[in-house]
């Protein structure tokens, strides 16, 4: 109520006097607990300190500083070294053997030590080259609706085996390419309108090229796409001939 006198032993003012001033809060003055301080010999609330709050932060950032330096210490024995360089290759993403393989000859491991280090993962599944292509196929069939060429290429430049590559694009069923492949182009098609049709025409192949389609199914799709919108097929033949075989130029 108005006209009262603060308590005896309490001054009035906010409760940060000292903190402003950046020292420590006389525990005479303020009790943190919001009583009347009746132990004046009591230690101060070092809670309250900016400065000790600095400090405080400062010790956890040395400490966490150094537990990462013990962590990423590498150990002397290079199979040791081998192992942990794989594991840590391995926490980001799966990796093929040979992937794995040129991470460790950058480093300095020695041939017969990867050998025997990438065994012993492979004996306990962490990796797995077959499964790698599988996942591989399945993943950029249907996010980047890449063909069964574009990921035949990309995994024999992550030295997959040409047995394992075969048997991971045969998952795909029978009508999967021409289906992403007419996807592709309904997506595209709409950001060509108003352009001549054999512009439309050559950046609907060259967009399915680069993915890996065959010219003769890009051809066909291209076609279909153009009639449906009533642009007849004879601007896609200047441009790519009567269902061409064999690959892009």
């Amino acid at each position: 109520m108005r006209g009262e006198h603060p308590p005896a032993g309490r001054r009035p003012g906010r409760r940060t006097r000292g903190r402003r001033a950046g020292i420590d809060p006389d525990p005479a003055e303020f009790d943190p607990g919001g009583h009347d301080n009746e132990d004046a010999s009591a230690p101060p609330q070092l809670a309250w300190s900016d400065e000790w709050t600095e400090r405080d932060r400062d010790e956890r950032r040395r400490e966490r500083r150094g537990r990462d330096r013990v962590e990423d210490r590498e150990p002397d024995d290079p199979e040791s070294r081998a192992r942990q360089i794989c594991l840590r290759q391995l926490e980001f993403e799966p990796k093929t053997r040979e992937q794995l393989r040129g991470a460790l000859a950058k480093r300095g491991i020695p041939g017969d030590v990867a050998d025997t280090v990438l065994g012993r993962l492979a004996d306990v599944g962490l990796i797995d080259d077959a499964a790698f292509a599988k996942a591989w196929v399945e993943s950029r069939h249907h996010s980047r609706g890449l063909a069964g060429r574009a990921l035949k290429a990309e995994l024999r430049r992550r030295g997959v085996a040409d047995d394992d590559i075969k048997e991971a694009v045969a998952i795909l069923p029978p009508d999967a390419e021409a289906e992403t492949a007419r996807h592709l182009v309904e997506r595209k098609l709409a950001s060509t309108r108003g352009q001549p049709a054999q512009t439309r025409t050559r950046r609907l192949a060259g967009m399915l090229a680069r993915k890996g389609y065959p010219p003769g199914l890009a051809f066909r799709v291209i076609r279909e796409a153009l009639e449906a919108e009533g642009v007849g097929g004879e601007e896609a033949e200047a441009v790519l001939g009567d269902d061409p075989p064999g690959d892009w130029c």
